[in-house]
């Protein structure tokens, strides 16, 4: 069992516990989880994709010994898959065996089949629950690629962190769970969700920021090609790019660089692992001509200047 970890009475003890799973917030981003924390109120990150929304979760999850409960959106979502259902063939049986013995109390078989131990908890249902270290995290995550009706059904959750299940009853959790939502804006999502959670846009790092998480996440990288690789990844996201590469990627292409024994950038090692950076061939191709070599230059320029 998890021994149950304080949560934090402070903002600097938050950029502490932070740091500690070697996740570096800024202090306003630490400051809303302080606060989210301590108000108990979910918090909902918006911002583009691979800028470190989700980790959020996994990083309060471990620091404070919660359970993480991750709630995967997308286009269909429904109450069935993110909340729960019946055990429809565990159901099916009781009933046969009830018709079987000669059972006629319907009102007794229904309170049977509809009884706890044929409800399949989904997600949602979950985070109701204790966990082994207390309430869990719970992640709602990618909440823009579900759709209005889905929202509208977790006002209920969000609220009064409760479900109700028309059979069964009213389920409340006993301990309000830690709830993180995070979006990429691929739409807007609804004021009256928005309006019960803390909000904050979670953006790219600043380039010494973003090179202290290289040199945490990619410890053997070498000094000179971290800085290369930061500043050119901060360059990159300057350009009109379908998607603009995140922390994610920049981790993944400094490992991979590592990997290849590079100490330095240079065309050829750029264009032979632009696809550990970027995701889309319309960007690649654009950086492996002109544009790219003029980044690399510009980023030696400017290194070598500082």
């Amino acid at each position: 069992m998890t021994d149950r970890v304080d949560l934090p009475t402070s903002i600097d003890e938050t950029v502490k516990m932070l740091e500690s799973q070697d996740y570096l917030a800024g202090r306003s981003l630490a400051t809303v989880i302080f606060l989210a924390l301590k108000m108990g109120r979910p918090l909902f990150l918006e911002g583009d994709a691979g800028v470190g929304k989700t980790e959020v979760a996994k990083v309060l999850a471990k620091a404070l010994g919660r359970d993480l409960i991750r709630l995967q959106c997308y286009e269909g979502l429904d109450v069935s898959s993110a909340v729960y259902e019946w055990n429809y063939p565990a159901q099916m049986l009781e009933i046969r065996m009830a018709e079987a013995t000669g059972v006629e109390d319907r009102a007794r078989l229904e309170s049977d089949i509809f009884a706890d131990k044929y409800l399949i908890r989904r997600p949602v249902l979950q985070a109701l629950e204790p966990g082994s270290g207390g309430a869990p995290v719970f992640l709602i995550d990618e909440l823009d690629r579900t759709d209005e009706a889905f929202e509208a059904f977790l006002l209920e959750v969000l609220s009064d962190f409760q479900v109700t299940i028309p059979e069964f009853g009213t389920v409340k959790a006993a301990e309000p769970p830690i709830v993180i939502i995070t979006t990429n804006r691929t739409r807007e999502v609804h004021d009256a969700l928005k309006r019960r959670c803390l909000y904050h846009w979670v953006d790219y790092p600043a380039a010494h920021q973003e090179l202290d998480i290289i040199s945490r996440k990619v410890p053997h990288c070498n000094a000179q090609l971290a800085k290369q690789v930061v500043a050119y990844v901060q360059k990159l996201r300057t350009v009109d790019l379908f998607k603009s590469p995140g922390v994610a990627e920049t981790i993944d292409w400094a490992t991979a660089l590592t990997e290849l024994d590079r100490v330095a950038l240079d065309p050829e090692t750029i264009s032979d692992t632009l696809g550990t950076l970027l995701k889309y061939q319309d960007d690649i191709a654009r950086i492996e001509g002109s544009e790219g070599r003029k980044l690399l230059d510009d980023v030696k320029a400017e290194l070598l200047a500082g």
